[in-house]
């Protein structure tokens, strides 16, 4: 039996971290520009208070701010032609570790107490952290990673994710959820919209009696919620089987793979994530659940808004469920459709526009 690797001692953990970050450096530096400006400065505000460990809502010295980011982005510049940089952590003579092997990387890192990620977001843009492990859980069948505070990221910080090409970890990242509930706090309180499922839930959650006391239950709720949209994407994914993969690549706009990743985020979610939280009486996630629905996803099937009004009027979750349903049925039915022209070599593609990809099921009146 092979020798368990020496632990990390400070000054090693600190290369550990100045490593990671520089490869998520690195990965700005390349794709930080493809943001919208508003969305930019935005992420990059939040970005500013982690790094310099500011609460969640500290105020931000605008001169500041403004200096970093102009000392940020003079970095990625030096770094946009840099390779990735290997992980110093191997104890022996197989050497450093590939920053894509998150697998390898965490076998070191887990009994440390200390979690790794690294992966591409849309399939184009890598995405590395390292963090303090939260937990370690199994939920059918599948590794549950949550991190905790996180000791180097990037701009770009995903939530959560289904790794392994599917198979797992499914990695939930609590810090990034929590600065990403922030976001939207400090937005709806710029512009409120009385009635809207936001404001439905920070009244379920108490947000009233202040953000840092709703927060933690909000959390630990909203974990859960994250962890059943990637068991749906699983489920889903072992139902449409290794051809949707190669369906996706050959999408031939960022478009047509945003929708089509919309119709697997639908299925996700109308076989996994809200029969579980309808079936519990999950009020607050609930609302929750629709705060979060809008763009494409809504788009695709506005009639499930509908039945959200349904039911937040008393309808007992009729509305919802029926539209559960017929949803399902309907994505079901359009994926069925883009995997035959795949297959047909007619082009997936052809088949979104042709087809009518929304569902015009609503309830009735």
């Amino acid at each position: 039996m092979a020798a368990a690797a020496p632990a990390l001692n400070a000054a090693a953990r600190a290369r550990l971290v100045q490593a990671v970050q520089r490869n998520c450096d690195i990965a700005d530096a390349r794709h930080a520009t493809e943001l919208a400006l508003c969305s930019y400065l935005l992420q990059m505000r939040e970005f500013y208070r982690w790094e310099q460990g500011l609460a969640l809502g500290a105020a931000l010295p605008r001169d500041a701010v403004g200096e970093w980011i102009a000392g940020r982005e003079a970095r990625w510049e030096s770094l946009q032609t840099s390779p990735w940089a290997a992980l110093p952590l191997a104890g022996d003579a197989s050497g450093p570790l590939d920053p894509f092997d998150a697998e390898a990387v965490n076998a070191r890192l887990l009994p440390q107490g200390l979690l790794y990620g690294a992966g591409l977001v849309g399939g184009a843009r890598p995405v590395f952290f390292v963090a303090e492990l939260h937990a370690l859980t199994l939920r059918e069948g599948l590794r549950v990673q949550q991190a905790g505070h996180e000791l180097a990221r990037g701009l770009a910080a995903p939530p959560a994710a289904l790794a392994g090409a599917g198979d797992g970890p499914v990695v939930l990242r609590r810090e990034s959820m929590a600065r990403a509930c922030w976001e939207r706090y400090e937005a709806f309180a710029l512009r409120p919209a009385p009635g809207s499922a936001f404001a439905a839930m920070l009244e379920a959650y108490g947000f009233a009696r202040g953000f840092e006391a709703a927060l933690p239950r909000w959390l630990d709720e909203h974990v859960e919620v994250a962890l059943l949209h990637e068991l749906g994407e699983h489920r889903v994914g072992l139902r449409l089987g290794p051809d949707w993969a190669a369906l996706y690549a050959a999408l031939p706009t960022r478009r047509a793979s945003l929708q089509a990743s919309a119709v697997r985020d639908q299925l996700a979610d109308l076989s996994s994530t809200l029969p579980a939280l309808l079936a519990d009486g999950a009020a607050p996630a609930l609302h929750a659940w629709f705060a979060g629905y809008d763009g494409l996803r809504e788009a695709l099937f506005p009639g499930l808004v509908a039945a959200y009004r349904c039911w937040r009027q008393g309808d007992g979750g009729r509305a919802l469920n029926a539209a559960i349903g017929h949803g399902r049925a309907h994505f079901e039915a359009l994926a069925a459709r883009l995997l035959d022209a795949q297959r047909a070599g007619t082009g997936a593609a052809a088949a979104l526009e042709a087809a009518d990809a929304r569902c015009a099921w609503r309830p009735e009146a």
